[in-house]
């Protein structure tokens, strides 16, 4: 089986994008909030109701499998707010999903890995050629996938790249289906227990100045309409994350902040300390200025999103790039909470 050509990559991402699904239907003061199984600090949160609090609104939190469903979900309205990788927000923009990223969930650095099995006789890049590797498409590792591969000289047509979301990528690994997976937390701590990680995200920014990220995102009609919520909103995520950042040594298993990152991820408690340490996680102050969200055009975010967009392009990914991915990042309500 041959790596997908650009046509199917073409049918996945509009099939991600633009299916049909019904919109959600809030009331006023409600809220769809989509979110993955990413291992991060503000599961806390969702599991001490820190948002209702805040804000006095309704939440309803839905599990989706990939940030291509994600997508999907805030492109038809389904949901509200999304959570999801810099890939496929990249995607989502270029495609003209009216979005706005106002927060960034962390530095993804070394929390996605390409993974090998034992046995595999893969030891470099270069090995993975007739091999099978289970990615999720249009995601942060499915990008940083073929950068590290396109780096190493390997075309990506000589591997074998299936489109597995996570769960289904540990159902094929476990089956012995594939032979190596670039995948996040908790799989990708599953599939370490019997086999070797042949790179990171981590180390594929250092080395090709690539860096991806995960955030949360905003349908621009909801943002318009509920200003204030936003700003709670960013308010608790920020605290969340301090929560974290001062006092890691108290996020031990028996802590109920582990216990609820476990719960809401699906990770097994005795693995979310050493998966949480594998993100960098930024601050308000950090966000709001033109390292991240702040500075227009120039600003990292928008700077990445437009890198990752002309990549995917020359993939067959996506059709079109943006001028200026500013246009889908919202700086005002972490400049708020870090005033």
């Amino acid at each position: 089986m041959q790596t997908p050509n650009r046509r199917l990559f073409s049918l996945v991402l509009a099939a991600a994008l633009g299916a049909a699904v019904l919109p959600a239907q809030a009331a006023p003061n409600e809220v769809v909030i989509g979110y993955q199984d990413m291992v991060l600090p503000w599961r806390y949160a969702q599991e001490t109701q820190a948002v209702e609090k805040a804000t006095g609104y309704k939440i309803s939190y839905r599990k989706l499998g990939s940030g291509a469903e994600i997508t999907r979900a805030l492109a038809s309205g389904a949901i509200h707010i999304g959570e999801a990788g810099s890939s496929p927000f990249a995607a989502a923009l270029s495609q003209g999903v009216p979005i706005q990223i106002f927060w960034v969930a962390d530095n993804i650095h070394n929390a996605e890995a390409l993974v090998v099995r034992n046995g595999s006789n893969a030891k470099t890049l270069a090995d993975l050629k007739g091999k099978k590797i289970g990615i999720p498409y249009v995601s942060t590792s499915h990008f940083h996938a073929l950068v590290a591969l396109q780096a190493a000289g390997v075309n990506p047509k000589d591997v074998k790249i299936l489109n597995l979301r996570p769960p289904e990528i540990l159902a094929a690994w476990e089956r012995g289906d594939i032979d190596a997976a670039f995948v996040w937390d908790p799989v990708l701590a599953k599939i370490k227990q019997n086999g070797q990680v042949l790179t990171t995200s981590g180390d594929i920014a250092l080395k090709t100045g690539k860096a991806t990220f995960d955030a949360l995102a905003v349908r621009t009609d909801f943002a318009k309409a509920n200003d204030a919520f936003l700003a709670q909103f960013v308010k608790v995520l920020a605290e969340a994350d301090k929560r974290y950042t001062s006092n890691t040594a108290a996020w031990t298993p028996q802590s109920p902040e582990v216990k609820a990152v476990a719960k809401w991820s699906g990770a097994e408690v005795a693995t979310v300390p050493d998966s949480l340490k594998l993100y960098a996680f930024i601050t308000p102050a950090e966000q709001a200025s033109p390292k991240w969200l702040g500075g227009g055009k120039s600003s990292v975010v928008s700077q990445s999103l437009a890198a990752t967009a002309q990549f995917l392009q020359t993939q067959g990914s996506v059709q079109q790039v943006l001028p200026d991915y500013s246009v889908g990042v919202n700086d005002s309500w972490v400049r708020r909470v870090a005033q």
